[in-house]
């Protein structure tokens, strides 16, 4: 066996070689893997689409008809995308990557997908005076989404997701609309925002 001699303080300490290749594949593997994950979610601009969603459930809460209940969350929802967006592209443009990269496309490809089919899916069922289900719909799809983006991108999403998805069922049987949007689109956002941004550079 062949062995490699490292000085640390006035001690000579013998290394097999063998122990240093692993170290250094070791080391290449985990960098390869980081470079392929989308790592540009914002922590903190989940926190704020969060509040947004407690602010929304709160509004919501208070207003009359399905159609202006559908367009509070419509017009939270445009505002929340939007921060979204803006707050990914500057933790890219901090971290010196594009959004667009092939990480940032793997990610898309998990997360929007969903939400196209939660978005379509409001159309009928609004139609159908079954306003009360979508709550559920959009936390299904929305977590089903981050569990996918997910598996390209920080470690902790697909929980997030997965967390979504559980606030969805309980909906689907019978929770308070307003109560499990402020859980999910709110409580589950902050929360999660918060351990991103401390975890993951902001």
């Amino acid at each position: 066996m062949y062995y490699a001699s490292v000085k640390e303080s006035h001690d000579d300490k013998v290394i097999p070689l063998h122990d240093r290749a692993d170290e250094n594949l070791h080391y290449i593997r985990s960098t390869i893997e980081r470079a392929g994950e989308f790592s540009a979610v914002p922590g903190w601009g989940n926190v704020a689409i969060g509040v947004i969603g407690l602010l929304t459930a709160v509004i919501s809460s208070g207003v009359e008809g399905s159609g202006a209940w559908l367009l509070v969350w419509l017009s939270a929802a445009a505002v929340a995308a939007s921060v979204g967006i803006l707050t990914m592209r500057a933790k890219a443009h901090r971290a010196g990557h594009s959004v667009w990269s092939r990480p940032g496309q793997r990610f898309a490809m998990g997360l929007l997908p969903s939400m196209f089919a939660a978005a379509l899916l409001t159309i009928p069922l609004y139609r159908l005076g079954m306003v009360e289900f979508l709550p559920a719909v959009w936390l299904l799809l929305f977590g089903a989404g981050v569990i996918a983006g997910g598996m390209s991108s920080v470690r902790v999403l697909p929980l997030m997701g997965l967390c979504f998805m559980t606030v969805g069922v309980i909906s689907l049987l019978g929770g308070n609309r307003d109560v499990m949007m402020a859980v999910g689109f709110g409580g589950v956002h902050i929360v999660f925002g918060y351990w991103i941004a401390r975890r993951h550079g902001g």
